[in-house]
């Protein structure tokens, strides 16, 4: 059992690594699919690069959009700044505004780079794409000091349906091949240091040491855990409470519900100070004293709504009193 609960821990303090670990598997088995069985280069020379940048750039687009769209912290930062834009700088902070969002691309953009990066290794997507191209520069780079055939030939290449000989063939399928490979591990590389400058300057910029450092990201980790846990089993009990009062006939039992005000504070950015020893905007809000802890009496409406409501009444109005004074009422 103690082995069991060793093995546990590691899994749990590893889980990022881990999940990138799966992620770039998934990456490299779904570049595999799309080669093998839905990649079928046209080899013309006017289909050879829309083609091949569509297979190259299309799935890590749609990746980063996915990434965009499972990200909490971007709905959190987005969410009812129609109606209230300074939700996205409170305190007018935007700097800290600007580096949340920085985070959230940067994160949204893993799985895209690992897409782009397996597939120029592979130079499946790549070779058809550059074949294509009728640029003079890209046609001197593959075909100099070679015949004219070449020229005419390059887009057949990727699919061996050249009228080159076998060996020319080969050739230029190695220099698109390996151009491929070398712009992969560039985009590696240049990835790789980015990410290890940045964390060395989010590290010395830090207000707080490595240690608390390390409890603040575990307790985050924590109370999002917790907070879907509990959100959960609140929600049922709502909603255990709302269908008994309406199938037994009988008011419903008092429910303490944290007002909207409260929804909005523990919603916004965070903002670390040192004077104050907080690791949230909870953690802040359920600390701070004078706190307002009247319920909610009724569901909220938003602004938005409102606005709609009382433009209906007052058109509803006006209309009623043209009528009148016209007669037609």
């Amino acid at each position: 059992m103690e082995n069991f609960q060793t093995v546990l821990r590691f899994f749990t303090n590893q889980k990022n690594t881990i999940g990138y670990s799966i992620m770039a598997l998934l990456t490299v088995g779904g570049e595999r699919i799309f080669s093998l069985f839905a990649f079928q280069c046209p080899c013309n020379p006017d289909q050879n690069f829309p083609y091949g940048m569509l297979f190259l750039l299309g799935p890590g687009l749609v990746l980063f959009v996915l990434g965009l769209f499972f990200s909490k912290k971007l709905w959190r930062l987005y969410t009812g700044c129609c109606l209230n834009p300074m939700k996205l700088c409170p305190r007018g902070n935007c700097f800290n505004c600007l580096k949340v969002f920085v985070n959230i691309l940067i994160s949204a953009s893993v799985a895209p780079v690992m897409w782009l990066c397996v597939a120029l290794l592979n130079g499946t997507f790549y070779e058809c794409a550059v074949s294509g191209l009728d640029e003079n520069l890209i046609v001197d780079m593959f075909c100099k000091n070679k015949t004219e055939d070449c020229r005419r030939e390059l887009a057949h290449v990727p699919c061996g349906k050249s009228s080159l000989p076998s060996d020319k063939n080969q050739e230029l399928l190695f220099m698109l091949r390996s151009q491929s490979q070398i712009l992969g591990w560039c985009i590696i590389i240049i990835s790789s240091i980015t990410g290890l400058l940045m964390n060395c300057y989010t590290n010395c910029r830090s207000q707080v040491s490595y240690m608390q450092l390390t409890f603040w990201k575990r307790y985050i980790e924590k109370e999002n855990e917790q907070f879907d846990n509990y959100v959960l089993d609140y929600a049922s009990k709502l909603a255990d409470r709302n269908l008994k009062s309406f199938f037994e006939n009988r008011e419903p039992e008092e429910f303490p519900f944290p007002n909207h005000m409260a929804w909005e504070e523990i919603s916004s950015l965070y903002t670390f100070s040192k004077s104050e020893q907080y690791y949230s905007t909870l953690q802040r809000y359920v600390e701070r004293d004078g706190r307002d802890y009247s319920p909610e009496r009724r569901p909220v409406m938003m602004d938005v709504e409102r606005a709609q409501t009382r433009a209906e009444r007052e058109d509803t109005g006006f209309n009623m009193s043209t009528d009148k004074n016209t007669g037609l009422f």
